[in-house]
């Protein structure tokens, strides 16, 4: 003979007793639907809390506060930097990369003539000089670049307001 399985629908499920289980066998429609409530000891293996070891992060380099400085961390202020450049550098650089005339050696029982030095202070004037006419109003310097649109303010018509104010309103675009 064959027999039908089928899973038993309250067989994990808490079932109320006493004045509630009398409560509910009487307003519940099916009263052999199941509380959908599971037993603690039934439904997960093992049981949440049952466990007597204390976890333990493992060690990182994340985890020592030591080397994990928040500031390394923050990405918010990530700023760009701005890249400096001194007087003393530049004229390094300008010394450095400057092709000059070769210096012939002193000859022996001459006088000391001048040794062709380069001039510095012209070099940076025209340096000056180029740059001071390299942005105009048709030509600006850049500037950084903004993710949104830079607001610039339009005159919209005035509020109502009374002729002999002390501060009207003023409103902009």
């Amino acid at each position: 003979m064959a027999t039908r399985k089928a899973a038993e629908s309250t067989l994990y499920h808490l079932k109320p007793k006493g004045f509630w289980k009398k409560f509910r066998d009487t307003v519940v429609v099916n009263p052999e639907i199941s509380s959908g409530l599971p037993l603690a000891d039934q439904n997960r293996t093992p049981q949440p809390a049952s466990r007597h070891e204390l976890y333990s992060t493992p060690a990182t380099k994340a985890s020592d506060p030591a080397e994990n400085p928040y500031w390394k961390r923050d990405v918010r202020r990530a700023y760009p930097r701005l890249s400096v450049v001194t007087q003393n550098e530049l004229s390094t650089l300008l010394i450095e990369h400057h092709r000059g005339e070769s210096i012939a050696a002193p000859q022996a029982g001459s006088s000391s003539t001048p040794v062709p030095v380069p001039e510095l202070t012209s070099a940076i004037k025209t340096i000056a000089t180029e740059g001071a006419h390299a942005f105009s109003k048709a030509n600006p310097p850049p500037s950084y670049p903004i993710p949104y649109k830079r607001w610039t303010p339009e005159r919209s018509p005035d509020a109502p307001h009374d002729e002999n104010a002390y501060w009207p309103m003023q409103l902009y675009k």
